[in-house]
């Protein structure tokens, strides 16, 4: 009798153990769709501007998806707490699927950013509701592993998709880029469905939707990053539409302090902020948002400008981060486990900073390998402390506050990429202008690279505008060091599973 019980409960651990596997690669596959979407469509940019025009409004391809993702996160994340991750993934996927399908058929510049748009509204909840669910599958301490997982599928992704995006517009067509994800999203929704059962849980009454605070963050969102995105580039900085957009802004703002605090159930609770280990997270990860604009955004065109390197051979410079930052956060377990959450995430930042400031420090022109080590110690430094912080601020709360808690951290830390590449811009333009006599910005470099010219004047004042970018990203750093330091409680106040 007893070997018979052992035995059902050995099939029953099977089971369970099968099933969280095959829900575990659905959260892959669908990590996978949101990470291939940051790079693969970039390279095929010429061949959709050749087909469909609209080469003047081609960059809100890539805007207009950020915001939508950027503006629904933390309304995903209230809903995934109020009605289960379940039904937020699978609408969240069929909403990216049916963007993605959509933009294939897009017959011109115009209906492609609208469906571009209606993928980023479906990209906002795969990429909250994943990081929550990984949460939810394991205990703490097996969470490193599930987050490594995930973090190896956005490597992948950085290193596959451009290359991916290449050999379908050269050798397919660019719609294709698009219909990738049916498929791949097909096989995740199918696992979604069939194997992710959520326990069911107490809830107090009839569950209320907070609609007037989520419009309100959307509209609030939308028009703040709309003016990030556009200033200095669509427009001047203070010319009348960015003032105007930024005038906006700053109200929506208030109306939305005023409606969340009149809601009962808010989609932004006044928690997410006056918690210590919460605000420090957000703060800390938002400036990591902030300073991987340097690298992700610059790097590339001082690698071919400066280093003279081919596009191939630069990018390779930039993603060797991919290949340590995984690596690193997989290790960090055995770090956060003797000296804390905090301890290892002020660790990982300090030397992040000490590498973005020794970058521009290094010889000029110079070699490809120096900025290649740094990007390899980078990518190590950052796994250090991204990981320990997503691990430590979910580990938290309970179920019912992890979603939102996950998107209050994804938000801030989207929020910072796009106030960096704004700010960023802003410096390395400045530097480039000033430098060149006011003759030249980093568009104008881009259109040297591409003719193969680039005088030695502008190689220098690219040096010199990418150095200052470098150094801005330093002190990004040293912003989250200081955060970790003053703000984060030395000991996270972790519930144990």
């Amino acid at each position: 009798m007893g070997s018979t019980r052992s035995t059902a409960r050995e099939a029953a651990r099977s089971a369970a153990a099968g099933r969280r596997g095959a829900v575990v690669a659905a959260l892959m596959l669908s990590m996978a769709l949101a990470a291939l979407d940051a790079t693969i469509v970039s390279t095929a940019v010429p061949q959709i501007v050749g087909d469909l025009g609209g080469f003047s409004v081609f960059s809100w391809l890539f805007s207009g998806y950020l915001l939508a993702v950027t503006v629904t996160l933390p309304v995903y994340g209230k809903l995934s707490d109020t009605f289960g991750r379940k039904p937020v993934l699978l609408t969240g996927s069929v909403l990216f699927l049916l963007g993605s399908l959509l933009c294939a058929l897009a017959w011109n510049m115009g209906a492609l950013i609208a469906f571009r748009v209606v993928q980023g509204l479906g990209g906002g909840a795969l990429q909250g509701t994943v990081q929550t669910l990984a949460a939810d599958l394991y205990p703490l301490k097996d969470r490193p592993r599930i987050q490594s997982k995930l973090s190896t599928v956005w490597a992948v992704s950085a290193v596959a998709g451009p290359g991916l995006g290449g050999v379908l517009a050269a050798y397919a067509d660019w719609r294709w880029i698009f219909l990738v994800n049916l498929p791949i999203g097909a096989v995740a929704l199918w696992l979604i469905v069939r194997h992710l059962h959520e326990p069911e849980r107490e809830t107090s009454g009839h569950a209320r939707v907070d609609w007037a605070g989520a419009l309100a963050v959307f509209a609030c969102g939308g028009v703040l990053l709309t003016a990030l995105v556009q200033g200095g580039v669509a427009w001047p900085w203070l010319s009348a539409p960015s003032l105007a957009l930024f005038g906006v802004g700053l109200a929506l703002v208030v109306i939305v302090v005023l409606v969340e605090r009149r809601a009962a159930d808010p989609i932004i609770p006044g928690w997410v902020w006056r918690r210590r280990t919460i605000a420090a997270v957000n703060l800390a990860l938002g400036a990591l948002g902030l300073l991987m604009v340097a690298p992700t955004v610059f790097l590339p065109t001082y690698a071919q400008s400066v280093l003279g390197l081919a596009p191939v051979a630069a990018g390779f410079v930039l993603s060797v981060w991919t290949l340590s930052w995984p690596v690193s956060a997989a290790l960090s377990q055995h770090v956060y486990r003797r000296i804390g959450f905090r301890n290892t995430a002020m660790l990982g930042i300090g030397a992040a900073a000490l590498i973005l400031f020794a970058f521009p420090f290094l010889p000029y022109p110079g070699q490809a390998w120096p900025p290649t080590l740094l990007m390899l110690l980078l990518g190590a430094a950052l796994g250090l402390f991204q990981l320990p912080l997503i691990v430590g601020v979910q580990s938290t709360v309970g179920w019912a506050e992890r979603g939102t808690t996950t998107a209050s951290v994804l938000f801030c830390r989207q929020t910072g990429q796009t106030a960096g590449a704004a700010v960023f811009g802003a410096v390395a333009n400045g530097v480039l202008a000033a430098r060149l006599g006011g003759a030249g910005d980093l568009d104008s470099v881009t259109r040297a690279l591409d003719s193969g010219s680039v005088p030695e004047a502008t190689r220098r004042a690219i040096a010199d505008a990418v150095h200052s970018v470098y150094l801005g990203a330093a002190c990004a750093a040293a912003v989250a060091f200081l955060v970790l330091l003053f703000l984060a409680p030395r000991k996270f106040p972790v519930l144990h599973d």
